[in-house]
């Protein structure tokens, strides 16, 4: 395959190789994981055994297809800024969708910044980003983080301290190429905290929720009522994405008492639900968290490791 973009290509900088890796619905984070002596010793057994019964072109477009399965991206360990909010996401996996729906100069809008992750994903690869973010104490972590973070193009970013219900109708109509973001997780961080929150918060000193504002989409009581407001949100961030847009939106399932909650289904549906069709989902396999003995040894009560990239378009 070619490694240059090919001239009909629109949306990113990718060659036809890259764009065709990134379309994988697995992605693997893990830190520092590297092929160990028996994975490189099987992997050429597997590449013998393949050239041996489909000859050297056909094995060099099936290793074209799977080479991938064996790269890991990288999240290094959160910084201490980083690890006072109680949901991040990596910089890195943050690239990498930018990286496929964006060209560089490509502008990016996050209604729910946090700490700060997209905008210094944006300063590294070259993108312009705007950031919403209710809270003044992670607003002011965040800005902070991108003057330490950011690089050069740090001031290029636009983070904005305010209620993302107002923020969002101000912003200029059709001047963003991607949504991308990580939304509160309704009033799952209030609940009283369990044997991971104790072991990675509590004992630390760290936050547990994200803030005691009314306007707080972690403080809604409700799962329907938040849902409802996170699809209004979603609904009023829609007239400033260009036509044919991408929302890419990283969500996780998770427990509410003895029940299991398909979050990221009922995420996928208000965003349809606002206006955006949904394209497709990744998994983004988080092999870097630490395993709990939740139910042991008397049930069964899964350590989440994954999350999930709701890939919608707004209609162009």
């Amino acid at each position: 395959m070619n490694d240059s973009p090919d001239p009909r290509n629109k949306l990113n900088d990718l060659s036809n190789r890259e764009w065709l890796r990134a379309t994988k619905s697995f992605w693997v984070t893990a830190i520092g994981r590297e092929p160990t002596e028996l994975d490189a010793r099987a992997w050429e057994e597997f590449v013998a055994w393949l050239r041996e019964r489909r000859g050297d072109e056909a094995t060099e477009e099936v290793l074209e297809q799977i080479i991938p399965s064996f790269v890991f991206s990288r999240t290094p360990p959160r910084s201490k800024l980083k690890s006072q909010h109680p949901a991040t996401f990596s910089e890195l996996d943050v690239a990498r969708l930018m990286c496929l729906f964006t060209k560089r100069g490509g502008r990016v809008l996050d209604p729910f910044v946090g700490t700060g992750s997209t905008l210094i994903a944006c300063a590294r690869e070259g993108r312009v980003g705007v950031g919403i973010e209710l809270s003044p104490e992670w607003t002011e972590v965040a800005r902070t983080r991108l003057q330490e973070e950011g690089g050069f193009l740090a001031g290029d970013q636009r983070l904005i301290e305010a209620d993302a219900r107002d923020a969002l109708p101000k912003l200029p109509p059709e001047s963003f190429d991607l949504l991308l973001t990580s939304p509160p997780y309704w009033s799952m961080l209030r609940k009283k905290p369990g044997l991971k929150a104790k072991t990675e918060r509590v004992t630390k000193g760290l936050a547990t929720h994200y803030s005691e504002s009314a306007g707080d989409l972690g403080n809604i009581e409700g799962y329907d009522d938040f849902l409802e407001t996170l699809g209004s949100i979603f609904a009023l961030a829609l007239p400033a994405l260009k036509p044919g847009a991408h929302a890419c939106v990283i969500v996780s399932d998770f427990r509410h008492g003895s029940r299991f909650v398909l979050h990221h289904a009922d995420v996928a549906r208000v965003l349809e639900d606002s206006g955006y069709p949904l394209k497709g989902v990744t998994v983004l396999a988080q092999d870097n968290k630490n395993l709990y003995p939740f139910g042991v040894p008397h049930r069964f009560i899964s350590n989440i490791h994954h999350q999930y990239v709701l890939v919608h378009q707004k209609t162009g």
